[in-house]
C-alpha cells in the first residue's frame, strides 16, 4: 500500500505540471496575438504616412510649378502683343525692343527662382558644365578654350539644369 501512496501524489504532481504548460501556451498565444495586431496595425500606420507625404510632396512640386507659372504668362501676354505689332516702316525696331524687354523679364524671373546662366566665353572647357558639339583649330586661342556657344547652360543653385552647348579650339 505505501508503494500507491508514494504513487498518488507524483501522479497529482504530474496533473498540476500538465496544466501549467497549458496556462503557459494559451498565455504565449495570447502575447502572440497582440504583437501581431500591433506589427499590423504599425505597418498600416506606416503605409498611410507614405502615401500622405508622398501626396504632400505632389502638393509642393504642383504649387511650385504653378507660381513660377504665374510669373511666366505676363510675358506670354508680352509676346502675344509682340505677335499682334505692325510691322510696318518703324514696326520692325518696335517689335525688337519689345522682344528685348520680354527677354529681360524672362531672365530677371529665373534669375529670382535662383537660376543662373553659365559663362562659358573664353572659358576652359569643362566637361561637367559644357558640352562640345564642335572642335575647330583656332589661331591665337589656347587648346581647350570655348571659342563659341550655341546654346547657355544653366544652374539652379549649385545643381546644373542644362550644360552649354559649346565649339571648343583644338590645337
Amino acid at each position: 500500500m505505501e508503494d500507491e501512496r508514494s504513487e498518488a501524489p507524483e501522479s497529482t504532481a504530474t496533473a498540476t505540471e500538465q496544466e501549467q504548460p497549458a496556462g503557459d501556451a494559451a498565455q504565449l498565444q495570447k502575447e502572440r496575438d497582440e504583437y501581431y495586431d500591433r506589427l499590423l496595425r504599425k505597418t498600416a500606420e506606416f503605409d498611410n504616412y507614405r502615401k500622405r507625404t508622398d501626396r504632400e510632396r505632389q502638393q509642393m512640386a504642383e504649387s511650385a510649378a504653378a507660381d513660377l507659372i504665374k510669373e511666366l504668362l505676363p510675358l506670354i501676354d508680352d509676346l502675344d502683343r509682340a505677335i499682334k505689332a505692325d510691322a510696318g516702316a518703324d514696326g520692325t525696331a518696335a517689335i525688337r525692343r519689345g522682344v528685348e524687354l520680354i527677354h529681360k523679364q524672362l531672365v530677371e524671373t529665373l534669375r529670382k527662382r535662383g537660376v543662373t546662366p553659365l559663362e562659358a566665353l573664353g572659358a576652359d572647357f569643362d566637361p561637367h558644365v559644357h558640352e562640345a558639339v564642335a572642335y575647330e583649330p583656332a589661331e591665337g586661342r589656347r587648346e581647350g578654350e570655348v571659342i563659341e556657344e550655341f546654346s547657355r547652360g544653366y544652374k539652379l543653385g549649385d545643381r546644373l539644369l542644362r550644360p552649354a552647348m559649346v565649339k571648343v579650339a583644338k590645337g
